[in-house]
């Protein structure tokens, strides 16, 4: 897992575009009432929530242990834990893992995918959407300029995106039929002058490995200044994501 500070309140005041992309995702999962359903990297519990009141018996697990509190002042009727997704276990075998903008934080994603094929009954589906190859490509570019110029050393962001053709074998290997896989561009406005720099407030742990911290500050500066001219436009910053989502389904 990347380590991130995770802001539970700017999350949701600021970010709150990864609770309404998932909702066609949560279409797509079609949670049946009664079936167990974990959430994994539920963030600050919006998706669970929503995934409840379809009847579903629902629950999250998320590695921030800020999100995870935030979730259980929401919505203290529900079951949120902390852990790790690349070691978690179930109590009893679920229907289906639906996570939603997380496994791209996770950087063992054949573990994470071990540990879903374990937490699922033969036949429950894992159903996902997470960055996929080419995701904020500009962005990351940006910040990595921005620290040579400053530092005069090369880094690379940490996050997993994957293409199809990378993930699906992975999921195949560990015993889940694809059913259905997209690779698509999302162009995704982040909201104010200051989206930018929240954005990167919000997310960029991943983009920063081993650099000190008192750099950056200017490096983010640095970075939206090479951004203004290709992702900034009538006052509003979008975000180049590109996502990978699917429908897995575990073999009997």
């Amino acid at each position: 897992m990347i380590e991130n500070t995770w802001d539970a309140a700017l999350y949701d005041a600021r970010h709150n575009f990864v609770t309404v992309a998932g909702q066609a995702l949560i279409d797509l999962l079609d949670p049946q009432p009664g079936e167990r359903i974990l959430d994994l990297g539920c963030g600050t519990g919006h998706h669970v929530r929503q995934l409840a009141d379809r009847g579903a018996h629902a629950a999250g697990i998320d590695g921030a242990a800020d999100m995870i509190a935030a979730a259980r002042q929401a919505y203290p009727d529900l079951d949120f834990r902390v852990a790790d997704g690349a070691a978690f276990t179930v109590e009893a075998p679920v229907d289906a893992v639906f996570s939603n903008a997380a496994l791209h934080w996770m950087t063992q994603p054949e573990r994470v995918i071990e540990r879903v094929a374990a937490a699922l009954r033969p036949g429950g589906r894992f159903v996902a959407e997470m960055g996929g190859k080419g995701n904020i490509n500009s962005i990351a570019t940006a910040a990595r300029e921005a620290i040579h110029e400053l530092l005069h050393v090369d880094v690379t962001h940490q996050w997993y995106f994957p293409s199809i053709g990378e993930y699906a074998p992975l999921l195949e290997r560990h015993g889940f039929e694809v059913r259905m896989a997209w690779h698509f561009d999302r162009p995704t406005p982040l909201e104010g002058e200051e989206g930018m720099l929240n954005w990167f407030k919000m997310f960029g742990g991943g983009l920063f490995p081993g650099v000190p911290e008192g750099v950056i500050p200017e490096a983010i500066r640095l970075a939206e200044r090479r951004l203004r001219d290709t992702l900034y436009a009538n006052g509003r910053w979008v975000a180049d994501y590109r996502r990978l989502r699917f429908v897995a389904v575990k073999r009997v």
